[in-house]
């Protein structure tokens, strides 16, 4: 170990640019054993590792890096996964540099970070190849069941846990493939959809029942699963998209990012997309527009990259400094042909029947406001059109009526409309009706809506554990 004085930081091969722009392959090739264990030997082994502590699933990361570095790579895999449930999701997803690589000690120490993210998806991928992930089966069946709305990185993660204790759980989601943001959010140059499917089929084999389809939105069906399940976890996700009102937002091929996210993901999964099919969900040979800087924005820029568009531009009304999602998406996208227009503001959507381009307004960033930010302010007469084809609104997202949704009003809410829970016990106002993820926090990261369902899993497992026959206790 402390190998970092010698030898530099090194990141698995990136394709080029020219080459990954026209598929949806993942952009980075696998660590070799040798590449995993010298960079895993670099961690110093912080007495306070800084990277653990930014790792919202507080990851044992010195521990699994020495044990890889140490050529353990079971044992590795097994620390890396007592805390993670989706560790080959998260090494692949996760922002590593606002997040555990941004804040590793030797990187700020001017050494380079330690390539966290890399090595923990080596890990995963090669205990998969080896055989040593199993399906979660518990020791011992208990007869109590748990009844899980949303089949996102939430309710899968509260899944496992729950199985693992011996419950019968039952998850329902809306749409005909489990995994919500995984699957029809996230495009496969950042997560292929096998990788998902995988560990999905490993948790049907551990008998944990999956309800495609499933349709909870009236009081009768929500009820029901009260009545048929010993607690339920809501963990459905934010899907509402926010927007924006200006002139012209009626025009015809002007799209949420979702939308246009979804159609690609499914015509890559083999589905039939009539909106890609006749073109409306579709950048080829277009002139294309995104609205906003998360990283769904990024992940809509890219996507349209790869459909083969004619031009994408990025329009976002404060500057590159100033961007919410992640650094590195940004430096992605530039690689492969975006084109970013800071401190440009939409004034209006033009066009006769659908829409033929974007007016916008520079902006000047002003006084800082009260969350620390400058405030954008409009310069008069500087308003310029940008071509358009296609607009991709990507403001982010809001959550559905929740209690309207679910035909429960009683269902305490907050005022941004998220689900009200004890942050201690993660119950809402209605007993052994639970939530986590983004449902209850708003709109995060995957790795964060997987340490929600873990947390409310111990929450449910406590509940049911003080409700249950002593038999059952005792198991």
């Amino acid at each position: 170990m402390l190998e970092f004085v010698s030898i530099s930081r090194e990141t698995p091969e990136k394709r080029a640019a020219e080459e990954r722009r026209v598929d949806f392959g993942e952009i980075y090739r696998r660590f070799s054993t040798e590449q995993a264990e010298t960079q895993a030997s670099r961690c110093s082994q912080c007495g306070i590792p800084f990277c653990q502590v930014h790792c919202p699933l507080h990851n044992n990361i010195p521990d699994w890096l020495m044990l890889t570095a140490e050529d353990r790579l079971q044992e590795a895999y097994e620390v890396s996964s007592s805390t993670n449930t989706f560790p080959e999701i998260c090494g692949r997803i996760c922002p590593q540099d606002r997040l555990c690589e941004g804040n590793c000690v030797i990187g700020h120490a001017g050494h380079g970070t330690v390539t966290i993210g890399a090595v923990e998806t080596y890990v995963t991928e090669t205990a998969f190849e080896n055989g040593w992930i199993k399906p979660p089966a518990p020791v011992r069946e208990l007869s109590q069941s748990v009844g899980i709305v949303g089949g996102g990185p939430a309710g899968l993660a509260a899944a496992e846990i729950l199985r693992r204790r011996g419950y019968q759980v039952h998850i329902y989601d809306r749409y005909d493939r489990m995994g919500g943001l995984l699957i029809y959010g996230i495009p496969n140059f950042k997560l292929d959809k096998q990788i998902v499917k995988r560990r999905i089929a490993l948790y049907e084999e551990a008998g944990i029942v999956m309800h495609r389809g499933a349709d909870i939105s009236d009081e009768s069906a929500f009820q029901e699963l009260r009545q048929r399940h010993d607690a339920v976890l809501i963990a459905t996700g934010v899907y509402k998209a926010r927007d924006i009102k200006v002139p012209g937002s009626g025009l015809e091929n002007i799209v949420q990012a979702m939308e246009f996210l979804t159609a690609s993901n499914r015509k890559g999964l083999g589905d039939d997309v009539p909106e890609f099919e006749s073109g409306k969900l579709n950048a080829d040979r277009k002139n294309i527009v995104v609205l906003g800087a998360g990283d769904t924005a990024m992940d809509c820029v890219r996507t349209a990259i790869r459909q083969g568009a004619k031009n994408v531009t990025c329009l976002y009304r404060r500057d590159k400094a100033n961007m919410p999602g992640s650094q590195r998406e940004v430096q992605y996208a530039e690689e492969e042909g975006v084109e970013f227009t800071y401190l440009a503001q939409p004034e209006a959507f033009l066009g006769d029947g659908a829409v033929s381009a974007v007016r916008a307004a520079k902006i000047h960033l002003g006084v800082a406001d009260a969350t620390g930010r400058q405030t954008p302010e409009i310069i008069e007469g500087s308003s310029f059109n940008v071509e358009a084809d296609l607009v991709i609104k990507a403001f982010g997202f809001d959550p559905e009526d929740m209690p309207r949704l679910f035909g429960v009003p009683e269902l305490g809410v907050s005022d941004w409309g998220t689900v009200k829970i004890n942050p201690r016990t993660k119950m809402s106002n209605l007993d052994g009706v639970f939530a986590a993820g983004d449902i209850v926090r708003g709109a995060s990261l995957v790795v964060w809506a997987i340490r929600d369902g873990r947390d409310a899993a111990e929450s449910i497992d406590q509940y049911l554990r003080a409700r249950a026959p002593i038999s059952e206790t005792a198991a």
